[in-house]
């Protein structure tokens, strides 16, 4: 991914987050020199992985298979931060988040404003197999059996319980969606399963200046692995 499209991106989420009223945390626009500045009283920013996360996948195919994240809160078991995670993901019409689930992780995927948000959704088996047996999916509170390849359709306001024996993709239809994720803690290095091999973070080619810092980049630029 080309680091001239990853600020891009972060120019429209910008636009985006302000037309649904959603206000970030002052550290989200930080230039470099911010950062860099101001390193040592950030360390449990960056220790925790909070800020932006733009991701092709590897594919280099955003639009089609892609994700726009913020991380507002999180932290490490037993340490510092907090014992849950927080996420803002702006999910595009027809871009696909690619199956998978988690080792660790259970988290509700919440619609907060814009289009519908349809969830692909399947089972687990021994070795991270995708089965074909039946999926116990819980929406606001509500447990149904649904077979595997059910697609979960929410509308703003409603959501979903995703456990760790859920595979599930999600994409956006009729207009983008602001989604919210909240959950235990987030590990993106180790928690992810994805049923077809994909980079988890992008490789970025620097074709240009970074806009915003990527959870991605704090180690490589700021010496702080995130």
């Amino acid at each position: 991914m080309k680091r001239s499209e990853v600020n891009r991106r972060i120019r429209e989420a910008l636009v985006f987050f302000e037309r649904h009223r959603f206000h970030l945390p002052p550290f989200a626009h930080w230039t470099l020199e911010d950062w860099k500045r101001r390193r040592d009283e950030a360390r449990a920013i960056t220790t925790c992985g909070l800020g932006w996360d733009v991701t092709d996948y590897g594919g280099d195919r955003y639009g089609e298979s892609g994700l726009l994240l913020f991380t507002l809160r999180n932290g490490i078991p037993g340490g510092i931060g907090t014992p849950y995670a927080e996420k803002a993901m702006i999910v595009g019409v027809g871009q696909r988040t690619p199956m998978h689930h988690h080792v660790s992780k259970t988290e509700d995927i919440i619609v907060r404003a814009g289009g519908r948000l349809r969830v692909e959704v399947g089972s687990v088996d021994p070795g991270d197999v995708l089965s074909d047996g039946d999926v116990l999916v819980t929406t606001d509170g509500l447990t149904q059996t649904v077979p595997a390849g059910f697609v979960v359709e929410l509308s703003v306001g409603e959501s979903i319980t995703l456990t760790p024996d859920i595979y599930h993709a999600f994409w956006a239809e009729g207009e983008a969606v602001l989604a919210g994720e909240v959950s235990t803690v987030n590990d993106d290095a180790t928690d992810n399963v994805f049923y077809e091999k994909v980079a988890r973070f992008p490789r970025i080619e620097e074709d240009e200046p970074p806009l915003r810092l990527l959870v991605s980049d704090y180690d490589r630029v700021l010496g702080t692995a995130p």
